[in-house]
C-alpha cells in the first residue's frame, strides 16, 4: 500500500500500526476519509469515516456522520447496562453490522484489545471495553453498528479512482453533537489544502 500511505504523509499524518498495548503517548494513528462527490456508492456516499490501520497493514473505521434510530438493546445481551444510553447509535459501515463498535476517550491505556486512534481516543469491538463505558455516566465515547474495513491494497485501489479525500481527524469533529453538515465542512476544508488532498 505504498501509494496510500505515501498520501498520509503529504496530508502530514502517519498511521502507525499497533494495538493500545504499545503505550499512551504513540503516535496518531487516525485519519479522516472523506467521499469525494463522484463516490457514488450507498455504503460511503456523503460520508465521513475514521480509519486507522491494523496490524496486518488492513485499514478499519467507522463511519462519523451517519446517526441512526436504532436501539441499543437489539444489539447487546442483557447484561449490558443499556438502560441508560440515550444517545443515537451512528452507522458505522457495511462490515458486522449487528456488532456494535464504540469509539472513546481514556485517559489510560484499555486493558482489554482497543486500536489506538488519536491520542487518549481508541477504537474497540471489546465487550469488557463496551461495558465499562456504558457503566460510567462520565465516560465519553460513540457507539456504532457495524464498521467499515479494507483488506491490504482494496483502499489503495479506491485511491487509484479518485474516490476519497485524506484530512486529518480530530476529536472535536468525532463527538461533535450534530453530524449534519460535517461531511460538507471538510469536503470544503479539503478542496481549500488544493494538491495535498490528491484531488
Amino acid at each position: 500500500m505504498r501509494a496510500f500511505w505515501s498520501c498520509l504523509f503529504v496530508v502530514g499524518s502517519l498511521l502507525a500500526p499497533g494495538w493500545a498495548a504499545a503505550q499512551q503517548n504513540a503516535p496518531a494513528n487516525g485519519l479522516f476519509l472523506v467521499a469525494k462527490p463522484s463516490l457514488v456508492d450507498p455504503n460511503f456516499a456523503k460520508t465521513v469515516v475514521l480509519v486507522t490501520q491494523a496490524e496486518d497493514a488492513s485499514t478499519v473505521g467507522v463511519i462519523v456522520n451517519r446517526p441512526s434510530t436504532l436501539q441499543l438493546q437489539q444489539f447487546l445481551s442483557p447484561e449490558f447496562p443499556t438502560q441508560n444510553y440515550r444517545d443515537p447509535i451512528f452507522v458505522g459501515g457495511p462490515v458486522m453490522r449487528q456488532a456494535i463498535v464504540a469509539v472513546y476517550r481514556s485517559d489510560a491505556v484499555p486493558e482489554a484489545p482497543a486500536f489506538h486512534v488519536l491520542k487518549g481516543i481508541y477504537l474497540t469491538m471489546h465487550p469488557d471495553n463496551i461495558r465499562k463505558l456504558l457503566a460510567d455516566p462520565k465516560a465519553r465515547y460513540r457507539l456504532y453498528a457495524g464498521f467499515s474495513g479494507w483488506a491490504p491494497r482494496q483502499l489503495e485501489s479506491e485511491f487509484m479512482r479518485d474516490g476519497w479525500y485524506v484530512l486529518p481527524a480530530d476529536e472535536a469533529s468525532v463527538f461533535r453533537d450534530n453530524a449534519e453538515g460535517l461531511w460538507d465542512e471538510l469536503v470544503e476544508r479539503a478542496m481549500r489544502r488544493g494538491p495535498r488532498t490528491r484531488k
